[in-house]
């Protein structure tokens, strides 16, 4: 009986090229359908599939492409729709502090609109197969309930033996992204679908769990929910850093193997956080590196305090990326030769970084002979 794994982060998996259309562009104009409001600081985005449909994973995410106060801004965000089950696509935006892109969305997208995204992306992702019988218990917090809706969907309608647990904390009842539609689901999939409310502010009438997830918490939730500790049990993460790194520590501690444990980061954009510069004066030099793209052959040379990226935007050379922090894999590319330095390593696997593979936007050469192919 086949037992469908999420990616692992020590297993090399190709980045996915859904979506491509017939002259190989990664880049779609896509026609805004609908726009709802899910809670006062969120909004999901529906997009019309084109004409030649995008295909995609659940788990995976769309980097949408806006140009904010003249100038060119993307952001991944996952998709929540599935491909099993919507007929369009749809990804979900939360308000964030000074967040350039996920304030303007909210503020001036119209149905009507047309956004310029990239195709598909990201490895936080399975395969469905109706004779798999698997427990999935996820763990989200806020805006990281968007894959794990497009996750819970395919796997009810695909898989009709398996189930699903889902904890999902919030600061209150009012910011619950999809609440609504997890009490129909819950009805429509009796006895598979398990959704269990954390807040942190709960109201006086609240019956569920309220305040910080900790190992009591996690201990009663665990006697609570069926099949935990099973061999074909695993476990998803995704929110907020802290929450994801407490969820792990909690596991760890109720000895739950790490190859069970999957997480997907959402982060902001760090091109202005400082970097590391242990370089030694002798090594900091320009160096040329030779890109390979799309059927192209790209040299150019790289400072040694820009990254690799950077530099071949600044030089007009449409590379793909997204997150430009080193987690979301969409500017990644293989070094057939040379040295490359990563300022932030979490997006690779050990094994994909010991078969060369390296994250343009916070890579350096370190050598004068870095050839890279992307793609």
């Amino acid at each position: 009986m086949a037992f469908g794994l999420f990616k692992k982060k020590d297993q090399t998996q190709p980045a996915a090229k859904a979506g491509t259309d017939d002259t190989g562009s990664h880049y779609h104009d896509l026609k805004v359908k609908n726009i709802i409001q899910e809670t006062k600081d969120a909004i999901s985005i529906v997009f019309e599939q084109p004409s030649k449909k995008i295909s995609y994973k659940s788990g995976q995410f769309l980097t949408l492409i806006v140009p904010v106060a003249g100038k060119e801004v993307r952001r991944a965000y996952s998709l929540c729709s599935s491909p099993f089950v919507d007929t369009d696509l749809a990804v979900s935006v939360k308000r964030v502090e000074k967040g350039l892109m996920s304030n303007w969305l909210p503020d001036h997208l119209k149905v009507g609109d047309t956004l310029k995204v990239m195709e598909p992306m990201g490895q936080f992702t399975t395969e469905y197969s109706s004779g798999n019988k698997r427990h999935l218990i996820m763990f989200a917090g806020g805006s990281g309930i968007t894959p794990m809706m497009s996750i819970i969907k395919s796997l009810l309608t695909q898989e009709p033996d398996s189930i699903c647990s889902l904890i999902y904390c919030n600061r209150d009842i009012d910011s619950i992204i999809f609440k609504n539609q997890f009490e129909v689901l819950q009805t429509q999939y009796e006895g598979r679908l398990h959704v269990i409310h954390i807040l942190d502010n709960a109201p006086m009438n609240w019956q569920g769990l309220s305040g910080l997830l900790n190992k009591e918490m996690l201990t009663k939730l665990f006697e609570r929910i069926p099949g935990c500790g099973l061999e074909k049990t695993t476990y998803l993460m995704c929110g907020p850093e802290g929450m994801m790194k407490n969820v792990e520590t909690l596991l760890a501690e109720h000895q739950i193997p790490r190859e069970k444990i999957f997480k997907e980061s959402f982060v902001a954009g760090v091109l202005d956080k400082p970097r590391k510069d242990d370089q030694p004066a002798a090594e900091k030099k320009t160096r040329d590196v030779t890109i390979r793209y799309d059927g192209q052959e790209h040299v150019i040379a790289v400072p040694h305090n820009k990254t690799i990226l950077e530099t071949a935007l600044d030089q007009g050379i449409d590379l793909p990326y997204s997150c430009q922090s080193g987690l979301c894999t969409a500017c990644r590319g293989k070094a057939l030769s040379g040295q490359v330095k990563l300022d932030e390593e979490e997006g690779l696997s050990k094994s994909e970084r010991a078969e060369g593979y390296v994250l343009t936007c916070v890579g350096h050469p370190m050598t004068d002979d870095v050839v890279i192919e992307i793609g």
